[in-house]
């Protein structure tokens, strides 16, 4: 097999840094406005259990000739670990909070015994193969997690949420290191990477075909509509219960005078 430590692929490098500096605009933002606003943490903690775990998996100890691996991704936990802190200090409230925190732990847990139980419950091929299906597991899902932000760009046909150049570098970064995994016959690399390319090309497309809506506009007024329409409804309602009240009243003033 063609040996990965042979390989080394400048692109993959030149990527996968700018793609984690590329959320940049969007923290600039929330620290501003000290609120996290809509943006979701679930992508930026599965980002940092990825970068953990590919950083434990391109160790020499659990796979030998993947040290580009260990130390891109060493670099890409220490940045996402900032972005996850920001996220907890400026969350928009104490639930975002919570659920930011709640996430930060999983993360730490499920590395930590990943980390544990390859370290010493396994050997050898063993060992990599625990942290290479941990790797590819997590990698899915962290190109996996923005599909709650493509189903609010889906609902409210804007892109507010969901920035152009962190979609582009979703899609390049997941196809350089597929072409790297490719290449160095790693499945654990390429498979998850493969997935993350097409999710990354989903999103440029939900980009190419609402960037100019007004998605928010239309459904701020579309719910202004809905309100002004239960508002009628209510006092129509009302109206109605008050003549049926002033018909029964009347009706039973009519028997008293009768019955006088």
């Amino acid at each position: 097999l063609f040996q990965t430590s042979h390989f080394q692929c400048p692109i993959s490098d030149s990527i996968i840094i700018p793609f984690m500096l590329l959320r940049k605009p969007t923290f600039w933002r929330i620290i501003r406005n000290k609120s996290t606003e809509e943006f979701s943490g679930v992508p930026y903690n599965m980002t940092l259990l990825n970068c953990l775990l590919s950083a434990w998996y391109g160790l020499p100890f659990v796979s030998p000739n993947n040290v580009l691996v260990s130390t891109i991704n060493g670099v890409g936990a220490v940045i996402e670990t900032v972005y996850v802190v920001i996220f907890l200090v400026f969350a928009s409230n104490r639930k975002a909070r919570l659920r930011t925190l709640g996430l930060a732990s999983a993360v730490a847990a499920v590395f930590t015994v990943v980390a544990l139980v390859s370290m010493l419950a396994l050997h050898g091929p063993a060992r990599k193969l625990l942290a290479g299906l941990a790797m590819t597991v997590f990698s899915i899902c962290m190109y996996a997690s923005p599909l709650s932000i493509m189903r609010m760009v889906i609902k409210t046909k804007s892109v507010e949420y969901m920035p152009f150049l962190l979609s582009l570098a979703v899609f390049l970064c997941g196809t350089s290191w597929f072409i790297y995994g490719l290449l160095g016959h790693d499945l654990f690399v390429t498979i998850p990477n493969g997935c993350g390319s097409v999710l990354g090309a989903a999103q440029l497309i939900l980009y190419a075909i609402y960037r100019n809506n007004k998605g928010n506009a239309a459904g701020a007024g579309k719910l202004q509509g809905d309100d002004v329409e239960m508002s009628v409804d209510g006092r129509n309602s009302k109206v109605a219960d008050g003549d049926d009240r002033g018909a029964t009243g009347s009706t039973k003033a009519g028997k008293m005078v009768s019955q006088v």
